[in-house]
């Protein structure tokens, strides 16, 4: 979301085709009745994007450094899921009205949720906290149709054409969103001042970060979430929005804040809070991002 025109990045003509041939795939899927579209979007990254765009290999690379001892045919089906959900995620996040609608009958469970109810009722600030896993916008959808302000903080893409609609979808969800720098960091902090709740996902490679153990390889990790906790006494809140076997419905899980302490301790439990629901749904984390790229990996 940039507001001077000057800081865009230049124009490349590589990004504007590879826009346009996104933007076709999107609208072709769109025309499809729900069920089918965004089966077609996990299909399309499985079987087209995932492999052509590197992401198949990566996502192999970066199970075979964490799970090794794994079956290989095991360790390429969880690659194959993985991309699939990518997939399917994508084209829900561009499905507003049918994807608010079906998010909006999800009831939100365990003990996280009655404590951002009780933080919100009293004024006090919230940071949800999750990882590129399910779809976490289903999450945010089923809180803002609750009447929660749930802002979000995003990081620009590179292709400033795709981006541009990118960020539009993250809008129409409901609630701000911040972009990554000066001018959206003064946003959000603004944002919890007013006891607002904010989204946060931590798990992407930070260079800046603290190398944390995830799936039992250093990670690079943010340390920002728990900062923000401790700096404006907010509630830090792990959650994840599971994906059903049916491929189209969610489970949204509150866990129960983490107590504050060190911002090493509190993201350490955020990142052991994830990798339990990995190792319990390996498919659904996005496998496909440079997640260990500090350490070697990918």
């Amino acid at each position: 979301m940039t507001t001077e025109a000057d800081d865009r990045p230049p124009f490349r003509l590589d990004h504007y085709l590879v826009n346009l041939a996104a933007r076709g795939m999107i609208g072709l899927a769109l025309a499809l009745p729900y069920r089918w579209r965004v089966g077609f979007g996990g299909w399309l990254v499985r079987r087209v994007v995932g492999p052509l765009a590197g992401y198949r290999a990566r996502a192999r690379e970066n199970l075979a450094l964490v799970w090794p001892d794994r079956p290989m045919a095991e360790r390429a089906a969880i690659a194959e899921a993985a991309l699939d959900n990518a997939g399917r995620t994508l084209i829900e996040n561009y499905s507003t009205h049918g994807f608010q609608t079906r998010a909006a009958a999800i009831e939100p469970q365990g003990p996280g949720y009655a404590a951002l109810i009780a933080a919100r009722d009293a004024g006090r600030p919230v940071i949800l906290v999750s990882g590129h896993f399910g779809n976490y916008e289903a999450a945010r959808a089923a809180l803002v149709a609750r009447g929660f302000q749930i802002g979000g903080l995003y990081r620009n893409l590179r292709n400033r054409y795709f981006n541009a609609h990118y960020v539009r979808t993250m809008e129409a969800f409901g609630g701000p969103v911040f972009p990554q720098g000066r001018a959206g960091t003064a946003g959000f902090v603004r944002h919890l001042k007013a006891g607002g709740q904010l989204v946060l996902l931590f798990d992407q490679d930070m260079a800046s970060g603290t190398a944390l153990p995830f799936l039992g390889q250093p990670a690079r990790t943010a340390l920002s979430a728990a900062e923000l906790a401790l700096r404006f006494k907010a509630d830090l809140i792990p959650f994840f929005a599971t994906r059903r076997p049916d491929g189209l419905s969610f489970r949204v899980e509150m866990d129960a804040p983490v107590p504050h302490s060190t911002p090493e301790a509190m993201m350490l439990a955020v990142t052991q809070a994830l990798e339990e629901r990995v190792r319990a749904h390996p498919g659904q984390w996005f496998w496909i991002h440079r997640r260990w790229k500090g350490g070697g990996a990918a």
